[in-house]
């Protein structure tokens, strides 16, 4: 690109935890804006070794900050301080810390939401996108005037994984294998799957993922009497070779935006099933690219599990089917030049109503 060109100056700002589908895509999507080309960015973050690193490695500017709580008063002027000195064209904000702690200013102020939060955190942005169609109606509905909103679902980390052995964690590889993945919580329903699995003759379960719901999830196996087909495997950053070994992907929530974690079952080709849960009912075309059941309906989600199981073809048709509605929605570089094309014009618009 032509150096005498001066670029959007993006600022893209996260309050988040350590790991989480939100900070994951944080740093996936400021990483493939970096290396577009288009923007000149900097990124405003709290400090974590894993995210600085691929930050780093992208060439993306980083200022880290504590943007801690309402109270933090020193470090949120400081924050606020950094933010105003770079002179952003346009500021990005991820979830509701982030968002409510970023001023209005002369930048386009961008709020991006991947749930159904209290929209109270983000009334004062000028722009909001959402990652499903369902959020976008809960912002509009809430009172954001329409043609603000934009929808851009996320795209995933299109690494090419290879297949672990079907025999890792301890697990019998000739058993039929289902995995789990998600924060331990109890809006992502994983009892519920527990108490399917009860059902699912000699299946081995991989629940992947760490949370509060931990020790109650393990009393509840050792209750069921499944706690020799499931294995816990704790928080894992190798979920594209996870779901290329697994036979069936399982996202039994009882809420849920979208995560990444549908279209990364899409990707892989594993095989999904879901509760009708927001993102979820949403994405998925029921026998086509996936089966979906009633939330916290345990026999509901055996039944399509067995059903999986025992045919193969329809297991394929599934797999098939996932795969081409990722490349033709949720790809990495149709998501990244919808991203580019939004701030493009957020440039243009809001340089016109200044």
């Amino acid at each position: 690109m032509d150096d005498s060109i001066t670029l959007p100056k993006v600022a893209q700002v996260l309050a988040g935890a350590a790991f989480g589908g939100a900070e994951n895509f944080y740093t996936r999507l400021v990483c493939a804006l970096a290396e577009a080309g288009q923007i000149e960015q900097r990124a405003f973050t709290r400090p974590n070794e894993h995210r600085e690193h691929h930050l780093q490695q992208a060439g993306v500017d980083t200022c880290l900050h504590r943007l801690g709580g309402k109270l933090d008063i020193l470090g949120n002027y400081r924050y606020r301080r950094a933010l105003q000195k770079w002179q952003a064209d346009i500021v990005i904000t991820y979830m509701n810390r982030a968002s409510y702690l970023t001023p209005k200013g002369d930048y386009a102020l961008v709020a991006r939401l991947g749930h159904y939060y209290d929209l109270k955190y983000y009334r004062h942005c000028d722009y909001w996108i959402g990652i499903t169609q369902g959020i976008c109606r809960h912002m509009i509905d809430g009172g954001f005037p329409a043609d603000r909103v934009f929808h851009i679902p996320n795209f995933i980390d299109e690494t090419i994984a290879q297949p672990l052995p079907r025999d890792s964690f301890n697990s019998p590889a000739d058993q039929p294998l289902l995995l789990a993945a998600g924060r331990l919580h109890r809006n992502k329903g994983f009892d519920i799957l527990l108490r399917a699995l009860v059902d699912v003759p000699n299946a081995i379960l991989w629940l992947a993922g760490e949370g509060p719901e931990r020790n109650a999830l393990e009393q509840q196996a050792k209750e069921l009497k499944i706690v020799d087909r499931l294995r816990f495997l704790g928080w894992r950053n190798d979920i594209n070779a996870l779901m290329c070994t697994a036979d069936i992907f399982i996202c039994p929530s009882r809420h849920e935006g979208l995560g990444s974690i549908i279209p990364e079952s899409w990707y892989n080709q594993c095989p999904i099933i879901a509760a009708r849960s927001q993102g979820p009912g949403e994405l998925i075309a029921h026998r086509q690219n996936g089966l979906l059941v009633d939330i916290d309906d345990d026999k509901q989600l055996a039944d399509a599990i067995n059903e999986l199981i025992a045919s193969k073809d329809f297991a394929y048709s599934i797999q098939k089917n996932g795969k081409a509605e990722y490349q033709n929605k949720y790809s990495k570089h149709i998501i990244i030049q919808q991203y580019l094309n939004l701030i493009h014009n957020l440039v243009k618009s809001h340089e016109y109503e200044r």
